[in-house]
């Protein structure tokens, strides 16, 4: 075979090992990949070399890990070609032949005991589709680089099965997946990666094991779940991940859904259920922003907790700001970041916004913008469009989504917050002489509110003349007066929503 993906510096790695007189192998998801036509992220060599042995050929290497796997820094490998900048390249991994006995954790081997031979350490990998192996040729004499010849040692069918798109365990199903139960997220990771389907046995001790999933660590899951969220074919995932019985011990709030029927709105066909909405939802999602595609899944996952009624006539009142608490708590569970939970539960809780082309104005859209940042508009319409997709609407985005596209862009250059005011509190000191303290901050509070209904206000005479009747009021009447303005905002939104929704 030959392929074109095979750097030269590998090559030259597995050709030093060998020159020691020692076995060296590509091996796993690089083989895989080649064998796609796609150009590995990561290149993995298996070799007869200890760890000590493999420091000695390379010396800069590191090995920090009882695994048996060396680490390479590419930068060193290149040499003289790397630029001084480009620390960021990456390792080569160096592992040395394996096999792992029990897992008493369903997570890591009691011990690691080298192998002897490359049988031994393929047989232990985790499906057939990753448990190939290459090897450059010649080898020796020193091979050119690019364009290189390798032999394929496939010796558990996974050639085959990349060929016919299946994901099949390496031996016995059940036993792979004892020794890691993670395993059984990354078969359905790999399945909607690739686009191929679990094979029958495989997938049936998926099911048989699933409740090992409860040994893995939350960093761990989040690492697959997260791919699985980013992949070509998320909502498939979740839905593998549901009838695999793996679902329930990644994001339970989702499976209660399940036979949560909703309201008229989402009468249409297969989507009439919480659970069916949200996964659709993701499945309809236009943005590959992971952000986006979480705030798709969670955007009515606090329906079932707020459900009144039932049929037609059943209501869910504030489900945004319910979902919006269970979304922080299940991310903050799985350890996602506290930019993207943060991103996700400001999605959530404002996808219910209200616009409609006849009833909201510049001053509505502005209290949209206010409320999530101009930044964030764009994604709060993809997670809309998400929504209406997944609940059987056949067109993404309607004249008043256009339309509201338009008069975001139309007030983008409103104040929206009290930096945009023409006046800041050093204004109101100097100007007005007014004392320090915290009533210049609620003086401003007011003025913000009066701008945003009225863009025109915001000029720096007329906030000046503002600023000194304001003055004359006390403090307690201010704050009262600036949270005022904020409710009845935030009663005249809920009841444009209610009036005209059930669920959102």
């Amino acid at each position: 075979m030959e392929t074109e993906e095979i750097p030269k510096y590998i090559i030259e790695v597995i050709q030093k090992l060998e020159a020691a007189g020692q076995e060296a192998f590509l091996v796993g998801g690089c083989v895989r990949d080649m064998l796609l036509g796609k150009v590995p992220k990561d290149w993995d060599v298996a070799t007869t070399a200890h760890p000590e042995e493999v420091t000695k050929i390379f010396p800069d290497a590191k090995y920090e890990n009882g695994f048996g796997t060396v680490m390479l820094p590419i930068k060193y490998l290149l040499g003289e070609t790397a630029e001084k900048s480009e620390d960021n390249l990456g390792v080569v991994e160096v592992t040395t032949y394996r096999i792992e006995s029990k897992y008493s954790d369903k997570r890591h081997p009691d011990s690691v005991k080298f192998a002897e031979t490359l049988e031994e350490d393929l047989s232990r990998r985790d499906f057939t589709v990753n448990a190939m192996a290459a090897q450059p040729l010649p080898s020796p004499p020193l091979n050119t680089g690019e364009g290189a010849e390798y032999e394929l040692i496939d010796l558990f069918g996974g050639q085959n099965d990349l060929e016919n798109k299946i994901i099949r365990a390496v031996g016995e199903a059940s036993e792979r997946f004892d020794e890691d139960a993670l395993r059984m997220m990354r078969a359905i990771r790999f399945a909607v990666q690739l686009n191929f389907t679990i094979e029958e046995n495989t997938f049936a001790a998926i099911k048989k094991n699933a409740g090992n999933l409860k040994f893995i660590s939350q960093e761990r899951i989040h690492d697959e779940f997260e791919k699985i969220i980013l992949s070509p074919l998320p909502a498939a995932g979740m839905e593998m991940l549901h009838e695999a019985g793996l679902l329930q011990y990644i994001i339970p709030e989702i499976e209660i859904g399940y036979d949560v029927t909703q309201s008229h709105h989402h009468y249409y066909g297969p989507y009439n259920t919480v659970y069916k909405h949200l996964l659709a939802s993701l499945e309809k999602c236009p943005s590959e922003k992971l952000e986006v595609r979480l705030a798709a899944l969670l955007h009515d996952v606090g329906k079932p907790n707020v459900k009144r009624g039932q049929g037609e006539n059943a209501t869910f009142y504030n489900h945004e700001y319910v979902g919006a608490r269970l979304a922080e708590q299940i991310l903050k569970r799985l350890r996602f970041s506290t930019k993207v939970i943060e991103k996700v539960v400001l999605l959530v809780k404002n996808h219910m916004f209200y616009y409609n082309v006849d009833e909201v104005g510049e001053a509505g859209v502005r209290r949209v913008v206010r409320k999530v940042g101009l930044e964030n508009i764009n994604d709060l319409i993809d997670v809309r469009i998400a929504d209406r997709l997944g609940s059987g609407v056949p067109k993404a985005v309607p004249y008043k989504l256009r339309h509201f596209k338009f008069m975001v862009e139309k007030v983008s250059h409103d104040a929206v917050s009290v930096k945009q005011l023409k006046v800041n509190g050093h204004d109101l000191m100097s100007e007005l002489k007014m004392t320090p303290g915290p009533k210049i901050g609620t003086i401003l509070d007011v003025l913000l509110a009066e701008v945003i209904e009225d863009a025109t206000l915001n000029d720096k005479n007329k906030l000046l003349m503002r600023a000194k009747e304001l003055d004359k009021e006390d403090v307690a009447a201010l704050r009262r007066t600036a949270k005022d303005k904020i409710k009845e905002e935030q009663k005249e939104e809920e009841k444009l929503i209610k009036n005209k929704y059930h669920v959102g």
